[in-house]
């Protein structure tokens, strides 16, 4: 019978939780007679009539406007005139980030010494509080805020982020044996970033730096290529750099100069009105190391295995001419450059892109060389489909401007023309004026399922000098005549597409992807870079998803070829697992291969391969990716009979720390913005599909969030311990660039405890009073004769009773309380 009789309690308990969190009336009467409760007179169930009804108190609340949510902060509700009924004391600084129009913003009312912001005066404005699950619900009329746009998080709501310090970086490295040499070469390189940001600033110091050991000789070299600080402008869609930096401008070539820089970033304009980020495609014959640099200064590095290659995630402020290396595991090295040469500058109507600098040329080592100058360059949105833009950069021994002209054709794409004039006077007395012209093109053609990213021509005439050739005429070559056009362009081609066919179909889909350039100079030399790659999936009887591929790429550099084509089929053997053969040609060596691949677990995959030349020598591959919280490694390790052996790998981490704590992290890209994580001291968190997992201290960083963004962060709810429970999975945000962010998880480790709360005259609770942890959240209602269900409490925990609209006594958790005990808690004041 006792038994029964606590069942019946129990149920109680859960009805009333449930009601309580899933309240829809705004005014609720209840039949106290209906419930099985042993004393009538002992019942508070004033909490539960109203569905708004907060007890008056400050809450830690996370703030969602309009479904987006906004950093989470205090929240108070006051008492009035000492009554039940509390009031909400909304902080006036919410009322910038709702973005309201400006007449609407005025009907906004302060309040309790303009402390607290009233916004009913504000049309079809609704505030509602889901204190037990830790929310504040916010909702205004799309028609009164100032964007119009649902998909885009407005610049009042973004978040700059907590200060903080970081080091991020990549190792790599690789041990090389010749076959017949007695030597074994040793290579090591690191590539990386040492910041802190204080308020909204982002001071940077990037740093490369190598050692190569062969026998007994050796050499290294470090080097701090840039050192900077920046600032992003939200409200002006625009950001201020100063330090060592690459000119990022849409009309001069880029190059290195110390000094202040202001321009707009396109990155914080809604996605429609951005450009696009730069890509780099390859094919490595080995399992090979890839460096990605611009004038010197390394902007990607990593390690991939033997085959076609893709590197797509470099910034989408990347301007101007890349540099690619791809270094083999049996030494041999190949070079070819990708031009980043955006889209045509177009810009909508009425508005103006800029961008501003002043400075000093500086060599790699940090050396100022050449003339102090000025540049500014602009994008004016004139008609709705006309842009007009242009620039100068004057410099006194080095001097240029720009005209052009955008158009936007509609279906037929977009079109920009223009024109530099450059002049330049050298000590000898030597004047070179000339003019370049170039005009570029893109299109995205939906109802074909094909895209034109990129298509350009330039032709410049033969005494045209960018800034990077007059200094390096100036400075290192300006008397030399028979070398002077050395590297002096002539002219240009560029175009990159994309293309799949039958997409309607998925069985006869093809995907084919074509870039190509061509560039010639005036001393005669040319350099041609030839890209094509074309996929296909499959079924073949019963097995489903095979995959076809074939990639091709030349380089055609002073009448010498360098070629390398890819035949590649794949079938899946399980889950997650595939057998693969590829015919790969370099430069007339025909190699076959087979390989077998495991991606069964997301963080371990490897591959493994085997074949033999068209000499008959036998090969032997092997990749491994290791993805953890704390970073990332890609090992490989190639043997070629009669010819080599290697190992080598590259390892990609990073550190944050801010006053919240430390942890280690992955790094996708170096002194980019973040996340931090806080999962209240709970270790083991899994994040973001198992991308990260809070360290000891109950920290995690994400380090792959897009600036500008919004941003959704999740707990891995089904992969909790079972002694852990999350009551806010899921935390949004829209970060600044180069941001440390930070987001508090309400998440609890404990025990599972059926509490009978008992008060000092040895009488019980209300039936319906709440149980509130330290940080003012509820857990728990309390039942017939004080019974209550308690979850995620931890040993010597102190909890609050709270009836009749005030905190009324304490109850304190025993140290050797075990999971699923029924216990008695004494509630003292």
């Amino acid at each position: 019978m006792t038994s029964l009789m606590t069942r019946k309690k129990t149920s109680t308990i859960v009805i009333l939780s449930l009601l309580y969190g899933n309240s829809v009336f705004a005014e609720v009467k209840f039949n106290a007679g209906a419930l099985d409760v042993g004393d009538s007179t002992k019942i508070d169930l004033s909490r539960f009539t109203d569905a708004d009804y907060v007890m008056p108190g400050t809450y830690l609340l996370d703030i969602k406007f309009n479904q987006k949510m906004l950093p989470q902060r205090s929240v108070e509700y006051l008492r009035i005139d000492d009554k039940k009924e509390s009031v909400l004391c909304l902080p006036p600084d919410i009322i910038p980030q709702m973005a309201l129009k400006e007449e609407i913003a005025k009907k906004v009312i302060l309040w309790h010494d303009n402390q607290c912001a009233d916004i009913s005066s504000v049309p079809g404005a609704e505030i509602s509080a889901r204190v037990g699950a830790g929310v504040l619900l916010i909702t205004v009329p799309q028609s009164s805020l100032k964007y119009n746009d649902p998909n885009w998080t407005p610049p009042e709501q973004w978040d700059r982020g907590i200060p903080g310090l970081l080091l991020d970086y990549s190792v790599s490295g690789q041990v090389n044996k010749l076959n017949g040499s007695e030597d074994t070469t040793r290579s090591l390189s690191t590539v990386g970033t040492v910041g802190a940001n204080v308020s909204s600033w982002r001071l940077r110091g990037d740093y490369q730096g190598t050692y190569n050991a062969r026998g007994g000789e050796s050499d290294s070299n470090f080097d701090w290529s840039q050192i900077y600080a920046y600032l992003p402008l939200p409200m002006h869609a625009a950001k201020v750099t100063v330090g060592e930096m690459l000119l990022n401008s849409q009309v001069f070539d880029s190059f290195r100069f110390a000094g202040a820089n202001i321009a707009s970033d396109e990155r914080m304009l809604p996605p429609e009105l951005q450009g696009y980020a730069p890509q780099v495609r390859g094919v490595a014959k080995s399992n090979a190391k890839v460096t990605v640099s611009q004038s010197g200064t390394v902007l990607f590095q990593t390690t991939v295995p033997a085959g076609p290659f893709s590197i797509d995630n470099l910034s989408s402020g990347v301007r101007g001419r890349l540099d690619v290396r791809v270094e083999e595991q049996d030494g041999s090295i190949s070079t070819f450059q990708v031009d980043t040469a955006s889209i045509p500058y177009l810009t909508r109507p009425g508005y103006v892109r800029y961008n501003i600098a002043v400075g000093q040329p500086s060599t790699f080592g940090r050396h100022r060389e050449g003339p102090f100058f000025t540049t500014s360059d602009f994008s004016w949105g004139i008609a709705n489909a006309w842009s007009l833009y242009g620039g100068t950069l004057i410099g006194g021994e080095y001097n240029a401007w720009s005209l052009g002209l955008g158009r936007d054709l509609s279906v037929l794409g977009a079109l920009s023309v223009d024109m530099t004039q450059s002049y330049a006077k050298f000590p000898t007395e030597e004047t070179n004026s000339g003019m370049s012209f170039r005009v570029n093109y893109a299109k995205r053609f939906e109802e074909y399922d094909s895209q034109i990213t990129f298509a350009g021509y330039r032709f410049s005439q033969r005494q045209f000098m960018t800034m990077n050739q007059f200094l390096q005429k100036r400075y290192n070559d300006y008397s030399n005549e028979l070398e002077q056009f050395i590297g002096r362009e002539k002219e240009q081609y560029t175009i990159a597409a994309s293309k799949t066919l039958m997409a309607h179909d998925r069985e006869k889909a093809v995907t084919v992807y074509l870039n190509y350039s061509h560039q010639t100079y005036w001393d005669s030399r040319s350099q041609d870079r030839y890209g094509f790659s074309a996929s296909k999936i499959f079924n073949i009887g019963k097995i489903r998803n095979v995959t076809a591929a074939i990639s091709a790429f030349r380089t055609e550099t002073n009448g010498r070829n360098d070629d390398s084509i890819t035949l590649n089929f794949t079938m899946p053997i399980g889950e997650r697992r595939s057998v693969g053969y590829a015919l790969q040609t370099n430069n007339n060596d025909v190699t076959n291969v087979a390989s077998y691949n495991d991606y069964t677990d997301q963080n371990n995959t490897w591959q493994v391969s085997s074949g033999v030349n068209q000499n008959g020598k036998g090969l032997a591959r092997g990749f491994y990716t290791h993805n953890a919280s704390f970073g990332a490694l890609n090992a490989s390790a190639s043997y070629q009979q009669d010819n080599f052996s290697s190992i080598g790998g590259t390892f990609r981490s990073g550190i944050t720390a801010t006053q919240h704590g430390v942890a280690t992290h992955r790094n996708y890209s170096n002194g980019s913005t973040r996340l931090m994580v806080d999962t209240d001291g709970v270790s083991g968190v899994p994040i973001n599909n198992g991308r990260a997992r809070s360290n000891r201290f109950g920290i995690a960083v994400i380090s792959d969030v897009t600036s500008y963004y919004n941003t959704d962060t999740r707990i891995d709810v089904n992969k909790l311990a079972d002694d852990v429970e999350a009551n806010t999975p899921v935390v949004q945000g829209t970060l600044t660039e180069g941001a440390i962010g930070y987001r508090h998880f309400e998440v609890v480790q404990g025990s599972k405890l059926m509490a009978i709360i008992k008060l000092a005259d040895g009488s019980t609770p209300p039936f319906g009073a709440t149980v509130l942890n330290s940080k003012g959240r509820e857990m728990a209602v309390v039942g017939d004769e004080g019974l209550t269900y308690l979850t995620g409490v931890e040993p010597e925990e102190l909890l609050d009773i709270a009836w009749d609209g005030k905190h009324q006594c304490k109850v304190v958790v025993p140290k050797a309380a075990k999971s699923l005990e029924q216990i008695l808690l004494p509630c003292k004041l």
